[in-house]
């Protein structure tokens, strides 16, 4: 069966498995979650499970949206994923997605079971960056939603080491993570029928989406 991924996108893919391998070579990421206590090992197993997990989407819901305007994606863009999978026929497929969201939301709630934080103070990160999420997240015709890469992290970081500077960085990746996925996604789902893509993925495009990032960042900030 033919891929339905262009030979950039495969190509960008393998780049990234390639970067992501450097950086744990140079102890980036073993730095980042040895503060939240993992080993190599386990550093590894959730790095690859967010890599391999944005390639899977779990289908919810689909609902009837708008027709995009043609000069919604640039023309360059398109290229990057064939258009027969990407055909907009009316309706918007809501899924979750495996690598943005649910490994994040797997990993938060083994931080909260093993990690002594109060629940007022994991409320308030998280409720202070989902805030700035959906204040600087915009939907974006025919593709999904945008936002600035770093603001979330640096607000999590921020929040983190003013709540808890002893935990901050358990708490800062419990608060970017879940903060970008409700202001940055769920507090965005009313907006999917205007943006006429054909799929609305929550978690966005999984191990390099803002979510992934925002986890990684905050806890090297914190």
């Amino acid at each position: 069966m033919r891929s339905p991924y262009s030979p950039i996108q495969l190509a960008l893919f393998l780049f990234a498995v390639g970067m992501l391998l450097a950086l744990v070579q140079l102890g980036v990421l073993s730095i980042a979650f040895g503060k939240l206590g993992l080993s190599l090992g386990s550093t590894l197993l959730l790095l690859f499970a967010s890599l391999f997990g944005s390639a899977l989407n779990l289908p919810l819901l689909s609902i009837r949206t708008e027709m995009p305007p043609d000069a919604a994606l640039p023309p360059p863009l398109r290229g990057l994923l064939r258009q027969a999978v990407n055909e907009y026929r009316g309706r918007t497929l809501i899924a979750v997605n495996v690598g943005g969201c649910l490994v994040p939301i797997g990993f938060s709630l083994y931080l909260l079971a093993h990690q002594p934080l109060p629940a007022w103070k994991v409320l308030v990160s998280v409720l202070g960056v989902a805030a700035v999420s959906y204040r600087m997240s915009r939907p974006i015709r025919g593709v999904g939603i945008g936002m600035p890469v770093f603001v979330a992290p640096i607000c999590a970081a921020l929040i983190a080491l003013l709540l808890d500077p002893s935990r901050s960085a358990p708490l800062a990746y419990i608060g970017g993570t879940l903060g970008v996925l409700i202001g940055a996604d769920l507090l965005h789902l009313p907006d999917i029928r205007r943006m006429g893509a054909p799929i609305a993925s929550i978690g966005g495009a999984g191990t390099f989406d803002g979510i992934f990032i925002t986890g990684i960042v905050a806890v090297l900030l914190a």
